[in-house]
């Protein structure tokens, strides 16, 4: 249990320290670096880059968008598909912006070897099923789900 509890301090602290320094939620700026990284995507390719649902990463992109630092345009190819790109208040805010604890959870994951890394989400599926929390809709770590809200 230990480990956890680092785990969420370290998301919590991660958090209020990506608030105060930047204005955004460590999972809006870990949504902004992914982006950053490869300039235009899908919300699609985005929640797979991310490692979460397309609905959970669709609530933090609405944010973003309403803040001007991603556009959200069709695509040149199919019109019928929505494109993401950073604009250049997304970049400008990147320039100054600390390293979220999800990057580094997800490089650390990265370095663990395969078989590890699938035995390590087998077991928290397993702990997850066996303490009644299965169905709980997986999220980004202290963003406000919309479909939640009072």
């Amino acid at each position: 249990m230990d480990g956890l509890r680092r785990i969420v301090r370290a998301l919590h602290a991660g958090t209020s320290a990506s608030e105060r320094v930047v204005g955004l939620s460590s999972a809006q700026l870990f949504v902004l670096r992914q982006l950053h990284a490869d300039p235009e995507q899908s919300l699609g390719d985005l929640a797979r880059r991310t490692r979460t649902t397309q609905s959970s990463v669709s609530e933090v992109v609405a944010r973003l968008v309403k803040r001007g630092l991603i556009a959200r345009e069709p695509s040149r190819t199919d019109r019928r598909r929505a494109m993401l790109t950073l604009r250049p208040a997304g970049k400008a805010l990147l320039a100054t912006a600390p390293e979220t604890v999800q990057e580094r959870l997800v490089a650390g994951f990265g370095r663990l070897e395969p078989i590890t890394q699938r035995a390590l989400a087998e077991s928290i599926e397993r702990w997850l099923a066996a303490s009644g929390l299965a169905d709980v809709t997986p999220t980004f770590f202290f963003e406000p789900n919309d479909a939640e809200s009072p």
